[in-house]
C-alpha cells in the first residue's frame, strides 16, 4: 500500500516535469528561430542543434527533480517535485551521454562537414575526418595516459575505462567553465551598470561604430576579390577548367556576379591583371574557393548584421535623450524585421518616455546590484566549499528543511536551485559571444553559418555537465546522495587527484574575475604587443583593435558614421569607391556605405531609411541635419589626422589634466629661439677648403651649391653639384 501511494503522488510530479520538458522545447525552438531559417535549414543540422540545447536545457530541470528525490524522509509531500530513482536514473545517462556523444564526435564531425567546400558528400565527410584527425588524436593521447594511471591505482580495466573518458571530460569541460563563468559574473553586471547611464552607452555605441563599419568594409572588399576571381575563372573554357564546368557554374550562380554587378564584369573583363588563378585547376583547389567564398558571404552578413543593429541602437538612445525636452518618445515605424513587442506596444508617447528615461535605468541598476550579490555568493560558495562547506551561501538559499539531521528540498528551493544554475549558465554562455574566435564564427540573426551554429551548439553541450556537477557539489553532503553523483561524481572521486581537482580547481575562478575586473586583458595585450584578442574587454573601449589607445575623436568618427548613413549621403562615395576597386587596386581606405545588395532585403535604395522602418528625422535627433553641417568623419577607423577644430565643439571630455597639458604644449611650441642661442656657432668660421667664405660671415653656403664658390663635395668626383650625379 504504501509504494502504491507513493506511486500515485509522483503522478503530479510526472506531470510537471513533462509539462516543463515540453515549454523548454518551444524556448530551443524560438531560439533557433531567432537565429536560423527553420524552413530553409537542412535537417542535419536543425536536429543536432536542437538535442545540443535541449539536453543542457533539461539538466537544470533535473538537477532540482534529483536534489528532491534523493531526500529519503518520511514526509513525501514536502519534496516538491520528485521522480522514482530507476526513472532518474535513465534520465540522466540519456541525458549525459547523448551531450557526450554530440560535444565530441557529432557536432565537431558536422561542423567540417558543412564548413568543406567540396560538391559530393563522401568528399565532405572525409575532408571532415581528415580535418578533426588532429583533434582526435590529441584528446585520444591524453586519455591513453589518464587511462594508465587510473588503471594503476584502481587495477579495474572496464571501470578505468569508463572513470578515464568520463572524468577527463568533465575536467576540460570544468576548466572552460570556471574560465567562461568568473568572466561572465563580472560583465553581466557590470554591463547593466554602464547601459543604465544613457549618454554614456550612446557615446559607447559611436566609439565602436568605426571599428564595426571598417569590419564591415574589409569583409565587402574580402567578398568582392573573391567574386573577382571567380569571374576570372568563369571565362576560361579549355585545359583542366573543362573537367569542372558545373562545379564552376555553381560558384557564378552563387556570386551572381552579372546580374548583381553588371559594371563590375565588364571591369573584371577589361582589365589587364595578372591572374591569381593556378595554371591548373584541381579539385583542392575548386573546393578551398568555395569554402572561402561562403565564408566570406557569412562574414559579411555577420558585420552588415552587427552594423544594422548598432545604427537601431544609436537612433534609439538618441531618441531617448532626446524626449528630454518633449517629454514625449516616439520611435516611429517599426521594421518588417522587428519583433512582436516592438510592433506592438502599449505605451503612449508620454509612458514610454517615463519608462525608458526614468524607470528603465532604475531598473537596470537595480538587476544589475541583485546580479552583483549574486556573482559574489557564486565566487564565496566556490571559495569555501572545499575547506568549510558549511559558509556555503548556496547551500542555505537551497536547502530549507532539516528533517533528521538531514537537508530537504521542497519546491520553493527547487526554484532558487534553477535559478542559481541558469545565472551560471547564462554567465558562461554570454562570455562564449564575446571570445574572439578563429574563422569569424557569430551568431547571426536568421542567417547563422552553419559551421557557427555546430560551433556554438557544442560549446554549450560541452559546458553543461561541469556547470551542473559544480552547482550540485555547493550543497555540502546532500548531493552525495543523488542519481548524478552515484552516475558521475564516484567516477571523478575514484582517485584522490579527481577528488582535488573538483574541489580545488574552482578556487581559479579569481583569475578571470580579477582579469576582467581591472581590465587585465587590455593592459597585457598593449604591454605584450599582441594583436588578438582573446575575450572582449569592456574597459578596453578606447582602444582599437591593435591596442593602440585611440583619440578622444573616436566617437565623433562613429557618430559622422552614423549621421552619413542614416542621412543616405553615400551614393557619390560608393560610385567614387567602385572606380577605385576596378581600376586594379584597392588604393587608399575610401569611406562607402554598404550596396543594397548586401543589406538586408527590406532595405531598399529609393531614399534613406532609419533601421526602424521610418525617415531618419523620426524621434532622433541624430539625423536632424545634413551631414554637410560637420566636418567629415575620418575614411575609416584608423585614425589619419586630428579632426578639425570645429569638431571638437564638445569640451567635457577633457578634464582638467588634459586641457592643462594641452595648453603647455601649445606654448612650448610657439615659443621663439633666443637671440643669444642662436648666435652660438656664428663665430666659428669654415675653412676655404670646405667653402667658407669670410664675407658672408661664415655661414652656411648652401645656398651657392652649384655655383663657383659653393661647397658641394661631388665636385671632388667630377660631377655637376647642381645635377646631382656622381663621376666615377
Amino acid at each position: 500500500m504504501i509504494e502504491i501511494a507513493a506511486s500515485a503522488s509522483s503522478v503530479p510530479s510526472v506531470v510537471f516535469s513533462l509539462l516543463a520538458l515540453l515549454s523548454i522545447s518551444i524556448v530551443v525552438l524560438l531560439i533557433l528561430r531567432y537565429f536560423l531559417p527553420l524552413r530553409t535549414t537542412p535537417a542535419y543540422l536543425l536536429v543536432p542543434v536542437f538535442f545540443a540545447l535541449w539536453l543542457p536545457a533539461s539538466m537544470v530541470l533535473l538537477v532540482p527533480i534529483d536534489l528532491a528525490s534523493s531526500a529519503m524522509v518520511d514526509d513525501i509531500d514536502a519534496r516538491g517535485i520528485w521522480l522514482d530513482p530507476r526513472a532518474l536514473r535513465v534520465s540522466w545517462r540519456i541525458t549525459y551521454w547523448l551531450t557526450f556523444a554530440l560535444t565530441w564526435f557529432i557536432l565537431p564531425i558536422l561542423a567540417e562537414y558543412s564548413d568543406s567546400g567540396y560538391r559530393e558528400p563522401k568528399a565532405k565527410v572525409l575532408d571532415s575526418l581528415r580535418a578533426n584527425a588532429q583533434y582526435y588524436a590529441i584528446v585520444f593521447g591524453s586519455g591513453a595516459v589518464g587511462l594508465i594511471y587510473v588503471l594503476i591505482s584502481y587495477r579495474h580495466f572496464f571501470k578505468s575505462l569508463k572513470s578515464t573518458v568520463m572524468a577527463l571530460a568533465y575536467c576540460w569541460g570544468l576548466i572552460l567553465a570556471i574560465y567562461l563563468m568568473g568572466h561572465g559574473l563580472v560583465s553581466i553586471p557590470r554591463r547593466l551598470f554602464r547601459n543604465a547611464n544613457i549618454s554614456g552607452r550612446l557615446r559607447r555605441i559611436q566609439s565602436h561604430a568605426p571599428r564595426v563599419y571598417e569590419k564591415m568594409d574589409d569583409a565587402e572588399m574580402d567578398l568582392e576579390d573573391l567574386e573577382l576571381q571567380v569571374a576570372e575563372l568563369s571565362r576560361r573554357k579549355g585545359g583542366s577548367a573543362s573537367l569542372f564546368e558545373d562545379w564552376i557554374e555553381e560558384l557564378v550562380d552563387m556570386v551572381n556576379l552579372p546580374e548583381s554587378q553588371p559594371g563590375r564584369a565588364s571591369v573584371v573583363r577589361g582589365s589587364g591583371n595578372q591572374s591569381p588563378l593556378p595554371n591548373v585547376i584541381t579539385e583542392k583547389y575548386l573546393a578551398e574557393l568555395t569554402r572561402r567564398l561562403v565564408r566570406a558571404k557569412h562574414a559579411r552578413s555577420r558585420y552588415v548584421s552587427e552594423w544594422n543593429l548598432l545604427l537601431q541602437d544609436a537612433v534609439k538612445t538618441q531618441a531617448i535623450l532626446d524626449s528630454a525636452a518633449s517629454k514625449k518618445l516616439d520611435f516611429g515605424n517599426a521594421s518588417p524585421n522587428a519583433g512582436f513587442w516592438e510592433r506592438h506596444s502599449v505605451f503612449t508617447p508620454y509612458t514610454r518616455f517615463l519608462f525608458h528615461y526614468h524607470l528603465a535605468p532604475y531598473l537596470q541598476i537595480g538587476l544589475a546590484g541583485t546580479l552583483s550579490l549574486a556573482s559574489i555568493c557564486i565566487v564565496w560558495s566556490e571559495v569555501v566549499k572545499g575547506l568549510f562547506p558549511q559558509l556555503s551561501v548556496i547551500r542555505y538559499s537551497v536547502i530549507h528543511h532539516q528533517v533528521a539531521s538531514k537537508g530537504q528540498v521542497g519546491f520553493a528551493g527547487q526554484v532558487i536551485a534553477a535559478l542559481w544554475m541558469v545565472y551560471m549558465c547564462a554567465a558562461a554562455l554570454i562570455s562564449i559571444t564575446e571570445v574572439k574566435v578563429w574563422r569569424g564564427r557569430a551568431l547571426v540573426r536568421r542567417n547563422t553559418a552553419p559551421e557557427s551554429a555546430f560551433w556554438y551548439a557544442s560549446q554549450v553541450a560541452r559546458l553543461s555537465v561541469p556547470l551542473t556537477y559544480n552547482f550540485m557539489t555547493f550543497l555540502g553532503a546532500i548531493y552525495r546522495d543523488t542519481v548524478f553523483y552515484d552516475f558521475l561524481g564516484q567516477l571523478i572521486d575514484l582517485t584522490p587527484l579527481g577528488e582535488r581537482f573538483d574541489y580545488l580547481f574552482p578556487m581559479f575562478i579569481l583569475l578571470p574575475i580579477c582579469a576582467t575586473l581591472f581590465g587585465l586583458y587590455g593592459k597585457t595585450r598593449r604591454a605584450l604587443g599582441f594583436n588578438v584578442d582573446v575575450l572582449a574587454d569592456e574597459d578596453d573601449d578606447d582602444t582599437n583593435e591593435h591596442g593602440a589607445t585611440l583619440g578622444t575623436g573616436t566617437w565623433r568618427e562613429g557618430r559622422d558614421l552614423i549621421e552619413r548613413e542614416l542621412n543616405g549621403t553615400s551614393a557619390a562615395i560608393r560610385s567614387r569607391r567602385a572606380d577605385i576597386t576596378g581600376s586594379g587596386g584597392r588604393g587608399a581606405p575610401v569611406l562607402s556605405i554598404p550596396r543594397a545588395g548586401r543589406r538586408d532585403n527590406n532595405h531598399t535604395t529609393g531614399g534613406p531609411t532609419t533601421p526602424f522602418g521610418t525617415s531618419p528625422t523620426a524621434g532622433s535627433a541624430a539625423a536632424a541635419g545634413p551631414s554637410s553641417g560637420r566636418p567629415q568623419a575620418n575614411t575609416s577607423a584608423r585614425r589619419v589626422g586630428r579632426a578639425p577644430a570645429g569638431a571638437l565643439d564638445e569640451a567635457d571630455d577633457d578634464n582638467f589634466f588634459d586641457s592643462l597639458g594641452h595648453r603647455l604644449k601649445n606654448t612650448i611650441d610657439t615659443l621663439d629661439t633666443p637671440k643669444w642661442l642662436q648666435d652660438i656657432g656664428q663665430g666659428i668660421k669654415k675653412p676655404k677648403w670646405m667653402g667658407g667664405d669670410d664675407s658672408r660671415g661664415g655661414g652656411s653656403s648652401s645656398s651657392s651649391t652649384g655655383r663657383g664658390g659653393g661647397s658641394d663635395v661631388r665636385r671632388w668626383f667630377g660631377g655637376a653639384g647642381g645635377e646631382g650625379r656622381i663621376r666615377l
